[in-house]
C-alpha cells in the first residue's frame, strides 16, 4: 500500500467515524429527550396516585358519613316506634279508664237525679286533659293520620259524638269519644 492508499483508507475511517459521532449524538438528544418524559411520567404518576389516595380518604369519609346516618335513621326509626307503641299503650289506658268512668259516672247521675240534683257535667266539658278528643288529636299529629282513619280502627273501639254548641262553631269539632 502507498501512502495515497494508506491516506485514503485513514479519511474513510475518519468518516465512518464522524458519521457514527453525528448518529450517536441523535441517539444522545433522543435519549436525553426519553430520560426527560420518563421523569415527568413519573413526576405525574406520583400526582395521580396521591390524588387516588385523597379520593380513597374523602370516598371513605363520605361511606362512615353514610353509615352513621343510616344509624342515625335507625335510631330514630326504633324511637318513633317505640313512642307509637307507648301512644297506643297510653290510648287504650284512657279508652279502659274511660269505659270504668262511664257506668260510675252514670250510676252517680242516676243517684242525683233521684235526689233531684243536676247530672255532672261531662268530662270534655270539665277538663279538656281528660278529654279522648284531646288524646286523639295527640295521636293523629304524632303517627299524621287523619281524624277519621283514627276513628275508624277497631283497636280503638271509638265513636264519634259532635256537641251540638260546639257545631255551631265548628261542623268538623268533636265534643267527645264515647266507648262502645
Amino acid at each position: 500500500m502507498t501512502d495515497e492508499q494508506e491516506i485514503m483508507c485513514k479519511l474513510e475511517s475518519i468518516k465512518e467515524i464522524r458519521a457514527k459521532t453525528v448518529q450517536m449524538e441523535k441517539i444522545k438528544t433522543r435519549l436525553k429527550a426519553e430520560f426527560d418524559a420518563l421523569e415527568s411520567e413519573e413526576r405525574h404518576l406520583k400526582d395521580y396516585k396521591h390524588e387516588m389516595d385523597l379520593l380513597l380518604q374523602e370516598k371513605m369519609a363520605h361511606v362512615e358519613e353514610l353509615r352513621l346516618i343510616h344509624a342515625d335513621i335507625n335510631v330514630m326509626e326504633n324511637t318513633i316506634k317505640q313512642s307509637e307503641n307507648d301512644l297506643n299503650k297510653l290510648l287504650e289506658s284512657t279508652r279502659r279508664l274511660h269505659e270504668e268512668y262511664k257506668p260510675l259516672k252514670e250510676h252517680v247521675d242516676a243517684l242525683r237525679m233521684t235526689l233531684g240534683l243536676q247530672r255532672l257535667p261531662e268530662l270534655c266539658e270539665e277538663e279538656e286533659k281528660l278529654s279522648l278528643e284531646l288524646a286523639c288529636l295527640v295521636i293523629n299529629k304524632s303517627i299524621g293520620m287523619h281524624l277519621s282513619a283514627l276513628f275508624v280502627k277497631q283497636k280503638a273501639g271509638l265513636v264519634i259524638l259532635k256537641n251540638p254548641r260546639e257545631s255551631k262553631m265548628n261542623n268538623n269539632s268533636i265534643e267527645c269519644a264515647q266507648i262502645n
